[in-house]
């Protein structure tokens, strides 16, 4: 399958890609946000680690939200 450029879009797959990424994107900042804010006893694993899985599109901000957060007590 060929590479497609923003060009060969339509226009509805434009907005598509464009809301899909700017929602990728607050999810990690989100994620990063909480891991920043939340004490290292309250996160499951080491918060260096869980920074790089945030960057990995939806599944690592996701995961952290998921399996990384430990509850506030």
């Amino acid at each position: 399958m060929a590479k497609k450029r923003w060009s060969d879009l339509s226009g509805t797959q434009r907005a598509a890609t464009m809301v899909g990424s700017a929602a990728q994107f607050a999810l990690a900042a989100a994620a990063w946000s909480d891991l920043a804010n939340r004490p290292a006893k309250l996160v499951n694993g080491k918060k260096a680690v869980w920074a790089v899985i945030i960057a990995v599109n939806f599944a690592g901000p996701i995961s952290y939200f998921l399996l990384g957060r430990r509850g506030r007590r």
